[in-house]
């Protein structure tokens, strides 16, 4: 997929399947997130379909998704560097730098440079443009197509009758195979950079995937011996030594170890681990060696579970997007429309005097509008502001979580679990209160939150004095005791009455019908599983601090996301006039070349790609 129009048709087509129920198409992350059923439809079936329109689908059934994604890079970079060296062998013929002969030699001799470029680093386009004219739709390729086939043939007709046809007119002909190949190798050019700074958009999820190691050391027929993990078994007994990582989820059967959990956690002090003891596939042995009984592998592991998440947040869509692949859809159709009429108001005031300019000018038109930058304004702020948050330790389930952090101004606490930690009873009662003591981030994390002028709720089941205690502790002024899980529910849904944007915060079974509830729903990594599968954030770890990290940086997001969708709009509102011609209505000769107009589509992508890798240097706190 190269540009929001190809994700919006794979969105559709794949849609539109009998057995899909939903499903959405991230052009950032080039995935798709299906929901089907795979009694009605199977994953060759969707394959089969898309490859019908002119895409493909890679399985994990298919072969390496890295291998096919790095082929794709060097097969792309090639090009470029075959394109970059005949635009320029073409330019310097056509400024005549270099010439062989008299006129129409230099015209041949560009139209073969010409032909070789369109053949061999643009045959894509063609082949893809077809395909999308069989099923009546058309995206970026069209344009890209339909531009370098108009100035190719209008340069064919120029140098072999153009000399006749022209000259009887009293004007000069002209050729513009350099037009022609250069639109090609900027959009190529263009294309080149984006994989590049997506590269780092993707990076986090690098990041925790490089956290699994490769091998592990199992014990097999009475010996140890090295395997990868892909064949590790449950109930396999495994050993791991100082400043190993931990391959898989298991239970410790021999030895005392510290293990790093950092990487789950956010806690940089190692914990202490004995017999009986859980570990987790990639935190580090920092003393120890100890032998471990595997038992959960492969994708069950809980790192293999948030990266899963962390992937299908970055491709899921935020509610804006929505409304741009609407758009995208009709976008290409109607830059056509405006190009035909572009060269029939040239061909209508200036009469066929003005077919060259009308020719150029139509097509810098189809040239320089981008569906592209539209395309990637929401995906690629997305996948870098949730990445960010996986390095911080918040885990956000999908986007519309992230767009719905920034505009929560009300939150309710759960006390015990969230606010509060079930101490041992013989610590000293001054600092505690029936056996509890507050977290030590939650005093800081209320004052944060309050300061982003939201307001804070305190729930417990405990009676008033012990409410009242707590609430005090922790800065909240408003707190509600002997609650019932209902009563929780119920607070939630008075304030969204009131019209406010409530988050919920809590970590038990009786915090998940208020979680449900909520507008953001927000758990603790130390919580019930039924508490986690409701929220849509999860935050690893005791810092409550977190919470406020998340809702700045989705604050920023959504900005980014807004800046680029502005500079996107802004960017044809602005040049596809401009490409039209509309300087000469004020007496300017100054226009946009095609090969000027190339160079800008592909600065309009880049740039908003670029724009959005912004958000990795947020530094938070």
């Amino acid at each position: 997929m190269m540009c929001a129009v190809c994700a919006a048709h794979v969105e559709k087509k794949l849609s539109g399947l009998q057995g899909v129920e939903n499903c959405a198409v991230s052009l950032a992350s080039r995935t798709a997130l299906v929901d089907y059923n795979p009694e009605v439809i199977d994953l060759e079936q969707m394959k089969e379909a898309l490859q019908g329109i002119g895409y493909d689908l890679v399985t994990e059934q298919d072969k390496n998704l890295e291998a096919i994604e790095r082929q794709s890079y060097l097969n792309l970079r090639n090009k470029v560097i075959v394109s970059w060296v005949l635009a320029i062998l073409c330019m310097v013929i056509s400024m005549h730098y270099i010439s062989f002969g008299n006129k129409l030699t230099n015209n041949i001799l560009m139209m073969v440079i010409s032909i070789i470029n369109l053949i061999y680093c643009g045959r894509q386009f063609y082949s893809i443009a077809w395909r999308q004219l069989q099923h009546a739709s058309a995206n970026m390729d069209t344009l890209v197509a339909l531009s370098t086939a108009v100035s190719f043939t209008f340069s064919v007709f120029n140098t072999f009758w153009g000399e006749s046809f022209w000259g009887s007119r009293g004007m000069e002909c002209h050729t513009y195979y350099d037009a022609s190949v250069m639109i090609i190798t900027f959009v190529l050019t263009g294309r080149l950079l984006e994989e590049r700074a997506k590269n780092g958009t993707a990076s986090s999820i690098r990041a925790l995937m490089g956290l699994q190691p490769k091998t592990a050391r199992v014990i097999q027929m009475g010996e140890w011996s090295e395997v990868p993990i892909a064949t590790i078994q449950p109930e396999d007994v495994i050993e791991v030594r100082p400043g190993e990582k931990v391959p898989v989820d298991g239970v410790v059967t021999d030895g005392t170890t510290y293990i790093d959990e950092s990487m789950i956690s956010g806690e940089a002090i190692p914990v202490e681990k004995h017999v009986g003891d859980k570990v987790l596939a990639g935190t580090i042995v920092r003393q120890g060696t100890f032998q471990f009984e595997a038992q959960q592998v492969g994708e069950s592991t809980v790192l293999a579970g948030i990266i899963k998440m962390v992937q299908q947040a970055q491709g899921s869509k935020a509610p804006v997007q929505r409304t741009v692949d609407k758009i995208a859809l009709i976008f290409v159709p109607t830059v056509m429309a405006i190009a035909l009429l572009t060269c029939i108001i040239w061909l209508a005031f200036g009469g066929m005097d003005k077919l060259p300019q009308a020719i150029l000018a139509a097509v810098s038109v189809l040239v320089i509008a981008c569906p592209c930058a539209m395309g990637l304004a929401t995906p690629t702020a997305l996948m870098v502001g949730i990445g960010k948050a996986a390095e911080q330790h918040i885990l956000i389930k999908d986007a519309t979580a992230l767009e719905g952090l920034c505009q929560v101004n009300a939150m309710v606490f759960d006390k015990t679990g969230t606010l509060t930690e079930l101490m041992d009873h013989d610590i000293d009662k001054e600092k505690t209160f029936n056996g509890e003591t507050l977290k030590e981030s939650a005093p800081a994390a209320v004052q944060q939150l309050k300061q982003q002028g939201i307001e804070l709720f305190m729930m417990s089941g405990d009676k008033e004095e012990a409410a009242r205690y707590w609430a005090e502790k922790a800065g909240i002024e408003h707190y509600q005791s002997q609650v019932m899980p209902q009563d929780k529910e119920d607070l939630v849904r008075r304030l969204q009455g009131e019209g406010k944007h409530v988050a919920m915060v809590g970590d038990g079974i009786n915090d998940s019908q208020a979680l449900a509830a909520a507008n953001v729903s927000i758990a603790m990594s130390q919580g019930t599983d039924v508490a986690m599968e409701v929220a849509q954030v999860t935050l690893m770890g005791n810092d409550l601090q977190r919470i406020p990290d998340a809702i700045k940086l989705s604050k920023r997001t959504v900005n980014m996301i807004h800046q680029n969708l502005f500079w996107a709009f802004i960017y044809n509102l602005v040049c596809i006039p401009l490409a039209a011609g509309l300087p000469y209505l004020f007496g300017y000769s100054w226009h946009i070349t095609p090969m000027l107009a190339s160079a800008l589509m592909a600065f309009s992508s880049v740039s908003v790609v670029l724009n959005s890798l912004r958000l990795k240097f947020t530094v938070h706190r």
